[in-house]
């Protein structure tokens, strides 16, 4: 017999599930009711506010608050939080980031979304390594190591496709772990820029 679907009681379970962002497959699954039962609730339940979407076939209870960095996780896979959130998350740059980057091995995408922006840019399959599960706001994530973080920026800086930040904060950084992370990408050059950036750091830094 099929569950008919009461908006109330779709609410209460979705939270006691803590389904925070879910998919029309992951519904059906859970409600027991055909695709398009499901499909039907949840653009009705759109337009009544019940539901947000994060991009096509991603939503979320409209009062509810999940992690950023989940989201992320989500909503293009595989993925993981890397580049300037995570060197901004772990005080390698001063700077505060307020979209959320990711690297994929996916093409590079980008999902504006009422939550935030959502950024992933792909990297080469080999290189896809360095992360590890991370309990942040309160959830588990993948999220890359700070020297794989970096890795994967002076990628793109090699790239020519960013721009090189010049107060990196390296003081924590293990060297031998982020060239080891470096080869990875197998671009000779990035080594060369890794001498360079530690060469400038090791000088005295001008007080303003």
């Amino acid at each position: 017999m099929v569950q008919k679907l009461n908006r109330l009681q779709v609410e209460k379970t979705l939270k006691s599930l803590r389904m925070s962002v879910f998919t029309p497959q992951e519904f059906q699954g859970v409600f027991k009711v055909p695709r398009q039962t499901a499909l039907t609730f949840i653009a009705r339940n759109l337009k009544s506010g019940l539901f947000m979407k994060l991009r096509n076939n991603f939503y979320q209870l409209q009062d509810s608050t999940p992690s950023l960095y989940l989201i992320a996780n989500r909503l293009y896979q595989p993925s993981y939080i890397s580049l300037a959130k995570a060197l901004s998350h772990y005080n390698i740059i001063p700077e505060t980031i307020y979209g959320i980057t990711s690297v994929t091995t996916k093409p590079t995408r980008e999902f504006e979304t009422p939550r935030a922006i959502f950024i992933y840019s792909r990297i080469k399959q080999q290189a896809f390594t360095g992360y590890r599960a991370a309990r942040l706001e309160g959830v588990v994530v993948l999220m890359a190591d700070p020297e794989k973080a970096l890795a994967d920026y002076l990628y793109f800086v090699d790239l020519k496709k960013s721009f090189l930040n010049d107060r990196l904060e390296l003081r924590n950084i293990n060297r031998k772990k982020l060239i080891n992370y470096i080869k990875l990408f197998k671009r000779p050059s990035m080594l060369k820029l890794i001498d360079k950036i530690y060469a400038e750091y090791r000088k005295p830094r001008r007080i303003y």
